[in-house]
């Protein structure tokens, strides 16, 4: 008689937060907060080794793609501060991302021009040098400005000048970056533009507009966006406009405005839900914000077109229309390019309001009327 062997069975499949690509798929999917992969490390050493691991850090970052709002840079009287704006346990503290940097003894001589890809852009005026600094990691990196530089309103912008594929910005701290400096030259009211490259570590050539824009000046410490390929900023005084620097083309133009940009932080650029350039304007009579889009004809003419306005008592969470009216001084802050929010100071309160759903959350309270410019970046507390 001949006995029926039995086969073996195949081993039991490992209980699913036992296989590691498993895992690694899931922690890939928590929010890119500052806390979320050091709660997740804290769970076991397994999970530790996945979340601190260099690869899956890289795949964490590029699968979330923007990294998320810190806070906003502004200057002060005291110098340059952080104010976050995340809750607990993601805030990160304002000391953690401070600066340090005092200018020639004076801190007031530094003047923030904007923050991108997790760098801030400071002018240092007694040096004439622009300071490239990463908060992050606390490095900074000085280059003296070209002489046409020296003297007069500057404004200008830092940018990761990394283009590889499957790079993410907001973690750029070891990749090359670009400064882009705007001026306004007096002589015959013509706005230059100049670039520098971190690679060769040199200033490119001037770069004018084509005419003269008499009446205006270079809105110093006013943020600018990045659309493209494309860097925008305001003018002010007499004739209001906006710069646009074409960094593929290396060529620098002047936007003229709609009507209603007559008063000081009344207007902000920003990025339309199309993606193209946007404005709003707050409007201190009617008390609303309206929304402009720049678009293009069939002609290939561009023009202004005003596609949205909402009432100020519209905007959930700010405070009521009579408070509001009661405390009188309302002006917009600054803007975060990622999250298309806007910041608001309304008579002693700062609030944040996100232009596409117009909900609205206050931050804090405060007399400081500054540029607001926002820090975005990936965050891991300890780095």
């Amino acid at each position: 008689m001949t006995r029926c062997r039995r086969r073996g069975s195949p081993p039991a499949p490992p209980p699913p937060l036992e296989d590691d690509d498993l895992l690694r798929e899931i922690l890939l999917r928590i929010p890119p907060q500052p806390s979320s992969l050091p709660r997740a490390s804290a769970v076991c050493k397994r999970w530790r080794c996945a979340a601190v691991d260099p690869k899956f850090t890289a795949r964490f970052r590029a699968h979330h793609g923007k990294p998320p709002l810190l806070g906003f840079f502004q200057r002060r009287d005291d110098g340059i501060v952080f104010a976050p704006v995340l809750a607990a346990p993601d805030c990160v503290p304002p000391e953690r991302l401070d600066l340090r940097i005092r200018v020639a003894d004076s801190e007031s001589e530094a003047h923030l021009l904007g923050c991108r890809h997790g760098r801030v852009l400071v002018f240092d005026v007694a040096r004439a040098e622009v300071v490239v600094c990463d908060p992050i990691t606390g490095e900074q990196r000085r280059v003296a400005v070209p002489p046409e530089f020296k003297t007069g309103q500057v404004n200008g912008a830092v940018l990761c000048a990394d283009r590889g594929q499957g790079h993410v910005h907001g973690g750029c701290r070891s990749s090359p970056f670009k400064v882009v400096l705007v001026f306004m030259r007096s002589h015959d009211h013509r706005p230059l533009a100049c670039v520098y490259s971190s690679e060769t570590d040199t200033w490119g050539h001037l770069i004018p507009t084509e005419a003269p824009h008499p009446g205006s000046a270079c809105c110093g410490g006013a943020q600018s966006i990045l659309i493209g390929n494309v860097l925008y900023w305001p003018l002010k005084h007499a004739k209001y406009g906006i710069l646009q620097f074409d960094l593929d083309r290396q060529s620098l133009d002047v936007i003229e405005t709609p009507l209603g940009m007559n008063v000081p932080r009344n207007h902000d650029i920003v990025q339309a839900e199309d993606g193209t350039l946007g404005l709003t304007i707050l409007s201190h009579h009617y008390h609303n914000i309206q929304m402009w889009q720049r678009k293009v004809n069939c002609q290939g003419v561009a023009t202004w077109v005003l596609w949205k306005t909402t009432e100020m008592h519209d905007i959930l969470g700010l405070s009521p229309p009579t408070e509001v009216v009661k405390r009188g001084v309302e002006l917009i802050l600054g803007y975060d390019q990622d999250a298309n929010e806007m910041l608001l100071y309304l008579g002693g309160t700062v609030y944040i309001v996100q232009l596409k759903s117009m909900q609205s959350r206050k931050l804090w309270e405060s007399q400081h009327v500054t540029a607001c410019h926002s820090f975005n970046s990936f965050y891991t507390p300890g780095e």
